[in-house]
């Protein structure tokens, strides 16, 4: 105890009064030894100031403790002993009885009857045993942290012993031994409270225990005793003994136990985290709380003169400094228990330290970074990002994601992935910290789905790896990811990646997956062979549709090159919004020309509600279609806010506006009226959600401009097409019967006499172990059934057949398919296929991503590409024979497969003609004869063939041309094969995840217009069979055709040729929309058209969306949504535009509208005019009449054969066509099913 020199205390403390109170029972006599060392002085006197006799009674609290522990232990070790002992007495009578009943059978009725007393003995202590065993339970259940009691019981334990801890802190600033009164000390008070808590709880253990001798051993039973009973004894004897209250401390190893029954600790490395800490702190608190005993109290046999006053927290120091084997040496033990106790503490402590500390280092310094809770702002929505999580994804998905051409993205990011960032991601996620969160760990982990609060997330975005080598597997993990979240929350609102059309199916097996509530699959497979399918038909299709969807800045170039104009399509976007209540009775045609002249936006599909109120998207649905109110429209526009002007328009204020940009919100009634009643779904606040807009094909069919049992003429027609099975049950495709793949195959021969022209050559290089690409997917837009069965155009397959009998299960019942089996290597197998003559050549990717260099992966496409522009065909003269489409070969429509001798082509000598060589258009009369057609000598190369090629990596894209001058960083979209619809990567299909999210009605409309018409009834019936089901032509299926389709219309000839020639866009627009129905979105334009050059190159590049005033050129071809056209199926007597395109003039026609003959005449000399500034030859038709087979059918359709503009590549070789008197055998009208 301190104390002045002059013997007063100082005040002001609770110990100074203590001590106040000690001092005025000192006897005057006593002697006392005091040292003064800086005003303090230091009593060292053995008695005890509040004993008149100064004996110390720190023995009766030690011998409290050492009684009842040893007491105890033996009580426990008697009770044993004697229980042994009378087991091993009662089993030697039960054997000596049992000896005596073998040995006296005589006496076995005696020793019945005296046997039932023991039974009965032994049913009492059953009972008794019973009793005890209940109460054994009882007391079980309540220590037991499985039921909530036992765990409130448990941690209330823990939590009185941590305030027990607290106490003995504050007392250790007293004297080791005082004498405070119990009912003037509060924190003996409390201290004794504690106790006999702790006296019930040991009571509890002691019952429960099955080992009463492991229990009495325990460490947490061997605190009690050594803390409990000094306190009843500090009451009995009204003084307090510092003690071993310490020991207490040791309870601090249960913390980790504590915090898993709260539910806290849940991962190994937490659990042993803490279990290392508490082991470490609660050995040095108590290794402290022993040296501050002894070295305040000294050793007994010096009658403790030899103490020295220590505060708790020096000892603590002290053994800290020691285990760190640091010593200062200002703080040390002068005892000799002091110095004894740590020479021992040295080895084990040192030993703790040096395998705890690192130990405790290593797993904080392994804690994960990323490991936190996400915590969720007030006011803002956050998505949840999975699966496929690189640099590569993330910063696509960003780019795309946080457009600035968005309308106020209010959404968090937050990104979840069981692999911490590597430095370039990280460093990416920094720059976009106020919106991009990263958490390391994995969907597949609840406890992962809670740290991201994906209850509260408005989606979950899962990526999928599009380049992994098992596309299968990437789709199983996928999946499996989709499982997991909707276990956790039904409700949440899925957007998921699939590699493989066939493994969309899955996700139908899920019961909460629900597309009506927002959840989307984005088969990457369907898609992409879609978008090439569509470039088949117009090609540069599929460069303007991944630009639409895809949100690229604005880069101003003030040079007059084709990448101006292309850079300034690629500016636009696709927009929803809906259309002001001033649309309301309007036909879409009207409405579309109002929203292109006077609101600059470019209106191609609404959706439409039906009278029992389901949805459907109507692309271009033509004059029968009037807007309602609330009618949501789909927009081509270069951002948000120029959308919003067909939301704000109001006849009555901006009527005389001729500035769009003036063209804001008014103050009229009605369209406040409509803004609150629909709201934009621009905002992610408010997303669309279709009730049965996919269940409903792109056609309104109570609402059809033609029926088509109700045409003139058709009755006999479609009565006989009832019985006969020509689209599948839906009618959305062409449908043929199953057709084995030995009656397809065509030999290099058999090829070669085949007359193949207009047709799609397919070159596919896989083998017998890659993965399947999903050619169904190509055919099907290919075979929609809005093309009539002439249209369509014949498909070739060269390949592995190993390769392409596996993918037949999915193409046997389209019609018009042939394979050659070889390989798209080799010259001999292209120049089989007339691959001269084709519409176009698609060279799909090999699916080889298990290649290390990136740049290999593509190396057969590419070699494949070099390779056929690097071919020369021969000059001939040829003779063609055209239909309404364009130029299909002879034989290719004839009534029956069986009339020809391989697969429905006719075998003759294959007919090839020059390429870029326009021919005038002419009507001919029935049952004349086709011109001869005189070739150039010019562009005899494989460079004018069409061709589109699937690549892998976007990189490689630099080695398709090279006379292109693209650096090898360009962005894909920035690159001219790309720009002109050459090349094609589906890494642009990346933008459609953010797409879909902001507005799911994207993604329908994209799957309308690539997928030729697929919807989730044909989904879900290709799930269950894996092919087409055939259907009849009923009036309900026949219905499904009646929906437009893309074409491209060129401009040197035909009703619009007025127009090529220097005339503006827009009016273009204008009369094609009010005269044939048909959308104008876009135009393939020739590279150096601006360019005043007498050889031109032939290849085109895409213009989307150009303003009014853009000027046309002749050779333009213009991207068009065209009307079904019911009559082109009967009789092709009508002027057709082409729907396939070519690289210069071509033969571009498709039939839509008929156009009087007289039209043509009368623009005879501008056309012709325009031709000659094109360098274009010109042919006279020569209209000598020639008969027709004699064996020609009397009933065969009448046909006027018109001659189409064909491209130089159509004319680059006529296969062995020399003599000018060939005849061309008559082509039978009739459509086959096959």
């Amino acid at each position: 105890m301190l104390a002045e020199a002059d013997g007063t205390v100082p005040h002001g403390s609770e110990s100074s009064m203590r001590t106040s109170s000690i001092n005025n029972n000192i006897n005057p006599d006593s002697s006392i030894l005091i040292s003064k060392m800086d005003k303090v002085v230091i009593p060292f006197s053995p008695q005890v100031p509040c004993a008149e006799d100064g004996q110390r009674m720190w023995w009766a609290f030690l011998a409290s403790s050492m009684v009842t522990f040893f007491g105890g232990l033996f009580i426990i070790l008697l009770w044993r002993t004697l229980k042994y002992l009378w087991t091993v007495c009662c089993h030697c009578n039960i054997k000596n009885k049992e000896a005596q009943k073998v040995n006296n059978p005589a006496n076995n009725q005696a020793a019945d009857r005296t046997a039932k007393g023991p039974d009965e003995k032994e049913e009492a202590a059953a009972s008794e045993v019973g009793w005890m065993t209940s109460v054994k339970d009882w007391a079980g259940v309540m220590i037991s942290a499985q039921t909530l009691t036992g765990r409130v019981l448990v941690v209330l334990v823990f939590a009185l012993s941590i305030g027990a801890l607290g106490i003995y802190f504050i007392d250790s600033s007293d004297p080791i031994e005082s004498c405070p009164n119990f009912y003037n000390d509060f924190t003996l008070q409390i201290d004794m409270a504690f106790n006999v808590f702790f006296l019930l709880y040991f009571g509890l253990r002691f019952i429960a225990a099955s080992d009463k001798l492991w229990f009495w051993l325990e460490v947490n039973s061997v605190v009690d005793f050594f803390t409990v009973p000094p306190v009843f004894v500090s009451v009995y004897l009204n003084r307090s003994w510092l003690g071993l209250r310490f020991l207490r401390a040791l309870r601090l190893i249960q913390f980790s136990e504590i915090l898993q029954f709260l539910n806290i600790l849940k991962t190994s490395n937490s659990i042993k985290l803490v279990n290392l800490c508490s082991i470490f702190i609660s050995t040095w608190l108590t290794a402290a709380g022993f040296i501050h005993l002894v070295e305040n109290s000294g050793d007994p046999w010096e009658d403790f003169k030899n103490s020295q006053t220590l505060s708790y927290w020096e000892c603590v120091y002290l053994l800290m400094v020691t285990m760190s084997t640091v010593g200062y040496g200002d703080v040390y033990a002068k005892t000799t228990l002091g110095r004894l106790f740590m020479v021992f503490f040295i080895l084990g402590g040192l030993a703790m330290f040096a395998s705890y500390v690192p130990e405790i280092i290593e797993l904080i310094g392994n804690r994960k970074k990323y490991g936190g809770t996400y915590s969720a702002v007030n006011g803002r929505k956050h998505i949840v990002v999975c699966g496929h999580i690189t640099l590569e994804s993330v910063s696509n998905f960003l780019k795309d994601f946080l457009h600035k051409d968005r309308d106020d993205v209010n959404v968090e990011i937050v990104f979840l992935h069981n692999i911490s960032p590597n430095l370039e991601l990280e460093a990416l996620f920094k720059r976009h910290f106020t919106q991009v969160e990263f958490y390391q760990g994995s969907v597949l982990n609840p406890h992962d789905l809670a740290r991201v609060k994906i209850e509260s997330a408005d989606a979950c975005l899962i990526l999928a790896n599009k380049y992994c080598a098992d596309p299968d597997a990437e789709d199983a993990s996928n999946i499996m990811r989709v499982i997991s979240i909707k276990n956790y929350h039904p409700k949440i609102r899925i957007i998921t990646q699939m590699l493989q059309y066939h493994n969309k199916a899955h996700l139908l097996n899920i019961p909460s997956w629900n597309w009506k509530e927002g959840d989307d699959a984005i088969c990457l497979a369907e898609l992409k062979a879609g978008f090439i399918a569509q470039s088949c038909l117009a090609q540069g299709l599929s460069t303007m549709l991944a630009n639409l969807f895809s949100m690229r800045s604005f880069i101003e170039i003030e040079e007059d090159t084709w990448q101006k104009y292309y850079l300034e399509g690629v500016a636009n976007e696709m927009y929803t919004e809906y259309l002001s209540s001033a649309f309301v009775g309007l036909s879409f045609p009207t409405v579309c020309e109002l929203c292109y002249v006077k609101l600059k936006l470019l209106l191609i599909a609404i959706e439409f509600k039906s009278e029992q109120r389901e949805s459907s998207i109507l692309i271009n649905p033509g004059n029968h279609v009037k807007l309602q109110d609330g009618t949501l429209g789909f927009f081509i526009a270069s951002d948000a806010k120029e959308v919003k002007r067909a939301f704000f328009y109001c006849k009555a204020c901006h009527d005389d506006i001729t500035d769009p940009k003036r063209i804001k919100k008014c103050g009229c009634k009605r369209l406040f009226a409509v803004e609150d009643e629909h709201p934009s779904t621009l905002s992610p606040k408010k997303k669309q959600r279709n009730g049965g807009m996919r269940n409903s094909p792109n056609c309104s069919p109570k609402m059809m401009r033609h029926d088509p049992l109700l045409i003139p003429g058709n009755e006999q027609i479609e009565n006989m097409d009832m019985n006969v099975k020509r689209y599948d049950s839906t009618g959305m495709f062409h449908w043929c019967p199953s057709k084995d793949i030995e009656k397809v195959i065509l030999t290099r021969s058999e090829a070669s006499m085949t007359v193949l022209s207009g047709h799609v050559v397919v070159c596919i290089f896989g083998d017998v172990t890659s993965a399947l690409v999903g050619l169904r997917n190509l055919v099907m837009p290919l075979r929609a059934s809005n093309f009539h069965f002439h249209e369509l155009k014949p498909i070739v397959f060269v390949g592995s057949l190993d390769y392409l009998r596996r993918e037949w299960e999915t193409l046997h019942n389209f019609p018009k398919v042939s394979i050659l089996p070889g390989t798209p290597l080799s010259r001999a197998d292209l120049r089989a296929v007339n691959i001269n003559l084709c519409d176009m050549c698609v060279i799909l990717s090999a699916n080889q991503n298990n290649i290390e260099d990136a740049s290999l992966q593509d190396k057969e496409c590419i070699l494949a590409s070099l390779n056929i522009k690097s071919m020369q065909f021969d000059d001939s003269i040829g003779v063609l024979q055209a239909n309404s489409q364009g130029f299909t070969p002879p034989g290719m429509d004839r009534s029956s497969p069986d009339s020809s001798p391989v697969h429905g082509f006719v075998r003759q000598a294959s007919v090839t003609t020059g390429s870029n060589i326009p021919i005038i258009t002419e009507l001919a009369k029935p049952g004349k004869l086709l011109p001869l057609v005189p070739l150039s000598q010019e562009n005899k190369s494989g460079t004018n063939i069409q061709m589109i090629t699937e690549l892998v990596n976007d990189s490689n894209v630099q080695f398709l041309d090279q006379d292109d001058d693209d650096d090898p960083d360009t962005e894909l979209y920035l690159t001219q094969p790309f720009a002109c619809g050459t090349a094609f990567a589906v890494s642009v299909l990346d933008s459609l995840m953010s797409a879909t999210y902001f507005n799911d009605n994207i993604l329908t409309l994209i799957r309308t217009l690539v997928t030729g018409g697929a919807t989730p009834e044909l989904e879900g019936l290709l799930a269950e069979e894996n092919a087409l089901r055939g259907g009849y032509s009923t009036p309900q299926t026949l219905a499904n055709r009646d929906r437009c389709r893309v074409a491209q219309l060129a401009l040197y000839d035909g009703p619009f040729a007025d127009l090529g020639d220097g005339g503006c866009y827009g009016d273009l627009f204008c009369k094609a929309l009010k005269t044939y129905n048909m959308l104008c979105f876009g135009i393939y334009r020739l590279r150096d058209a601006h360019l005043s050059t007498p050889s031109q190159c032939t290849k085109r590049y895409v213009i989307t969306n150009p303003p009014y005033e853009f000027e046309l050129v002749p050779t333009d071809l213009i991207f068009c949504l065209m009307q079904f056209d019911h009559n082109a199926g009967q009789s092709r007597t009508s002027l057709s535009h082409s729907s396939h395109s070519s690289h210069s003039s071509s033969k571009k026609s498709s039939s839509v509208h008929s156009v009087p003959p007289s039209n043509r005449q009368n623009r005879s000399s501008k056309t012709r005019e325009a031709r000659d500034k094109q360098k274009y030859v010109h042919f006279h038709v020569l209209s000598l009449e020639k008969k027709w087979f004699t064996d020609e059918p009397e009933n065969a359709y009448p046909r006027n054969i018109q001659i189409k503009p064909m491209s130089t590549h159509m004319a680059n070789q006529v296969n062995q066509y020399k003599s000018t008197s060939s005849l061309i055998p008559p082509i039978r009208e009739v459509e086959d099913e096959c």
